[in-house]
């Protein structure tokens, strides 16, 4: 056995080498290096996406750390899409990462790339809203995570509107806890991994993930109207 098998070698007893071997050509854009960028870049990083583009202008805070897995203490200062970049590096020598300190809009004017998928890990409905631009402008599927105190959003946008969704604007999330981020992530990035490896996702329904007074976990589905032309 090769150290290519022998690495990935549960999830090539789940699809095969095949399926396997077919994600080293996928590329992917993570928007954000914070929570939920780092929670995704380590599960796909570590699942063998060939080429994973991390877009963040910001720097490490203190404040950052405890939800945000990627960074520890002492990375205060640094650039977050650099320090996720050598930690994914790190953990898998069959991953290609490059970083980008921009803002989205700068970034779509340096990349030449045809991504096979987006991954928004903003905190931010305008951001958010340019994604989806950009994404329906050059036929690429994106998905969207939000997470606020113990609550948290996913979808897969493929023809669904974004606009007709969410009313845009410049709100801040409140408080937060660390284990939302991670989890809203997770959902995220198996969502990414079923559709990258060929697997059957459902596309244009809206997740939303909360906890009620009494700490039960609910979940609601709702179905998105399709972007008019």
């Amino acid at each position: 056995m090769n150290d290519f098998n022998a690495y990935f070698n549960r999830q090539i007893q789940l699809w095969g080498e095949d399926t396997q071997n077919s994600l080293q050509d996928k590329k992917i854009a993570i928007i954000g290096c914070g929570g939920l960028g780092c929670s995704i870049g380590i599960a796909l990083g570590a699942s063998g996406i060939g080429q994973i583009d991390l877009v963040d202008f910001d720097e490490v805070g203190v404040h950052n750390i405890h939800r945000q897995i990627g960074f520890v203490v002492g990375d205060e200062g640094k650039k977050k899409c650099d320090v996720l970049k050598k930690l994914l590096q790190n953990r898998c020598p069959y991953v290609r990462v490059n970083s980008f300190d921009s803002d989205f809009d700068t970034f779509t004017t340096q990349t030449t790339t045809k991504y096979d998928l987006i991954l928004d890990a903003t905190d931010n409905l305008t951001v958010r809203a340019m994604i989806n631009s950009y994404a329906k402008q050059n036929n690429i599927n994106w998905i969207y995570g939000s997470v606020e105190q113990f609550h948290g959003q996913v979808c897969f946008f493929e023809n669904a509107s974004f606009e007709s969704v969410f009313q845009i604007s410049d709100h801040t999330p409140a408080g937060i806890t660390a284990p939302i981020v991670m989890h809203i992530a997770s959902l995220q990035a198996n969502l990414a991994l079923r559709f990258l490896a060929g697997l059957s996702v459902v596309k244009d329904k809206l997740y939303y993930l909360s906890f009620n007074s009494d700490g039960e976990l609910d979940t609601k589905k709702f179905n998105l109207p399709k972007q008019e032309l």
